[in-house]
This record gives structure tokens, C-alpha cells and sequence, in this order.
């Protein structure tokens, strides 16, 4: 029987078992009203509060979804919304098949859109103020361990290629950078006599972080080669083959595919170099502070999510220590 005869003679209960649409996924005409202020916030996103624009895409997606459910549930204008609606709102992105942190990230969003409308005059209150996403399992992020940071970063050859690949990888891991801080990075913001870089990071936030010994000798071997792609007007401190900034999607090939030439087994991402990074500082040090300013972060909650311990070290060091582990002496 033909592919197509076999699709017709599929029984219809075997057919009905496909996944539905949900009302999210129809499309909906945005109303003119909130497509106008969300257009006007998304400005206010970019020109003063300075984020980058990956920020200013994710807002525009999420108030995108958002303004749709306003127009089902027959909303004209932002000073209609309730907060029944956005609790509705929560709910059916939930039951869509958003994961908790989406929900939670799309619930940020309106509540940040409906604070630029009440500062304008548009909205009387926020009534997404108190509305919670629901809550999930809470996933540590995955980190290499020194052995497989120090195998990744073995990378051979002295061609331009190479050696950009070695400076900017041992650069993230050295000083715990985002990747969108990485690819900013002009040639005046590393100082490698100093051992320092300074970093724009979110918030248009300045920061100086050190940089280790590796990374440094891998930086210097990276500038005397730079110039064999990088075009003379590229102020950029890593570039692409085309002699202009490097883009985080570039950065992004480069990682995994050095990972999988060097053997680690799992697919390796630029951030998860920071996750390492903050990990392994903070293991050896214990300063939860120090760790933060390293990475920026504006709240120490969201550096506690590196305090976590692998359990048989924590198991070991406890047995060792408490009085009452400790085994008796024979």
C-alpha cells in the first residue's frame, strides 16, 4: 500500500489522538491600543533603560502573547485589564505547555509594561502586581568540572581561528562573562597588564572583573594575530571571518563544536562556562558576596543557586567534621 493509502486507511481514533490547538496558537488581531503603548514601552525599554536587545525581543514576544489574551477576552485598551485577566492569562500560557519560568518571565513582562503605564497616565494601577506564576521544580544549572574545563579549552593549532577560539572561551570561564558581555567587548576594555576587564553588562552596568594567567597568555596570542581578520575600522576585541564583531550565534557553533573535538559528551554552551565558573569560585572560597559582584548580579538570591555542593563531597566533609558523625576510635 502507497504512503497516502496507508495515511487514509489510519483509523479516525488513531487521528484524533494528534495534539490540539490551543486558543494561544490562533492568530488574533492585536488591539490598536495596546500594539500602540506596547510599541512605546518597547522605546522606553531600549533608549532609557538601556536594554540590550535580546531583552527588548523577548518583552515584545511575551506582551505580544499577552495583548492577544487581552483581545479574546474582548480588552480594548491597557486601562481595561483586570486581575482576573492576567491570572487567566497565567493560566492559559500554563495549560499551553509554558514551563514555569516562561510563565513567570511573560508575568514579568506585563508587570514591567504596566508600570511604564501608570507612570504615563495610561493605567489607573498595575494589576499584575500580585499575580504568581506556578511553581516548578527548580533546576540547577549544569557545570563542567575542572577536568573537563581543562580538556575543552585544549584546543591545538596556531591558526587565527584557533587562537580566537582559545582567548574567548578562556575569557569566559576566566572571568565568568555573559555571552552578550563577551561579543560587546572592545579592544580598550581588557587590560591585560592590569590582569582586568571592564564589562558592560545588564542595565548598561559597568563592572571590573580580573583575568586569570591562562587567559591572559591565550588574549595576547589572540592580539598578535587579530589582524589577519579583523578589518582596520573593527574596534571589536573578537571578531568572525568576516572581520566584523563576533556574533553570540558564532560563539554559540564554536563552544559546541569544540566540545564535541575534545570529547566531553554533552552539548556545552557559553553560559554554562559562567555557571562553572561562579561554581568553582565559589566552592574553593565560600565568598557568596565576592562571587555576586564577580558576576554582576544585582540580587545575591540569584547568585545562591551556585551554593549547591556535589553530595558526596558535602556527605565526606560532614562525616569528617560534626561531633556527632565522627566515627568512634577503636
Amino acid at each position: 500500500m502507497s504512503a497516502a493509502g496507508r495515511k487514509a486507511a489510519r483509523p479516525a481514533a488513531a487521528r484524533s489522538t494528534a495534539r490540539p490547538v490551543t486558543p494561544a496558537a490562533a492568530p488574533v488581531a492585536l488591539p490598536p491600543e495596546f500594539a500602540r503603548w506596547i510599541e512605546r514601552f518597547i522605546v522606553h525599554l531600549t533608549h532609557e533603560r538601556r536594554a540590550s536587545a535580546h531583552t527588548a525581543s523577548s518583552y515584545r514576544r511575551d506582551l505580544g502573547h499577552f495583548a492577544a489574551h487581552c483581545a479574546r477576552e474582548t480588552l480594548a485598551a491597557p486601562a481595561d485589564l483586570a486581575v482576573e485577566h492576567v491570572r487567566r492569562f497565567a493560566a492559559m500560557r500554563h495549560r499551553a505547555g509554558s514551563d514555569p519560568r516562561s510563565v513567570a518571565r511573560a508575568l514579568s513582562a506585563v508587570r514591567s509594561f504596566y508600570e511604564f503605564l501608570v507612570r504615563e497616565g495610561a493605567a489607573a494601577s498595575n494589576p499584575a502586581k500580585g499575580v504568581r506564576a506556578p511553581k516548578g521544580e527548580k533546576r540547577l544549572p549544569r557545570t563542567l568540572d575542572a577536568d573537563q574545563v581543562g580538556r575543552l579549552l585544549e584546543i591545538p593549532g596556531d591558526e587565527p581561528l584557533a587562537l580566537r577560539d582559545r582567548a574567548l572561551m578562556e575569557l569566559l570561564y576566566s572571568s565568568g562573562l555573559r555571552l552578550a558581555e563577551l561579543c560587546a567587548l572592545e579592544l580598550g576594555d581588557v587590560d591585560l597588564r592590569d590582569a582586568t576587564v571592564r564589562v558592560t553588562g545588564k542595565g548598561n552596568k559597568t563592572r571590573i572583573v580580573p583575568v586569570g594567567r591562562h587567559a591572559r597568555e591565550a588574549l595576547a596570542a589572540w592580539l598578535k594575530h587579530r589582524g589577519q581578520l579583523a578589518t582596520p575600522e573593527t574596534a571589536a576585541m573578537f571578531v568572525g571571518v568576516r572581520g566584523e564583531r563576533i556574533a553570540p550565534r558564532v560563539v554559540q557553533q564554536r563552544l559546541d563544536h569544540w566540545a564535541k573535538v575534545q570529547g566531553i559528551g554533552f552539548k556545552v554552551h557559553p553560559h554554562m562556562l559562567r555557571h562553572s565558573f561562579a561554581s568553582h569560585l565559589l566552592e574553593s572560597s565560600g565568598d557568596l558576596r565576592a562571587v555576586q559582584e564577580l558576576l554582576g548580579h544585582a540580587n545575591i538570591s540569584t547568585t545562591q543557586v551556585y551554593t549547591h555542593l556535589d553530595f558526596q563531597h558535602l556527605a565526606k566533609t560532614y562525616d569528617a567534621a560534626h561531633p556527632r558523625a565522627k566515627a568512634k576510635k577503636e
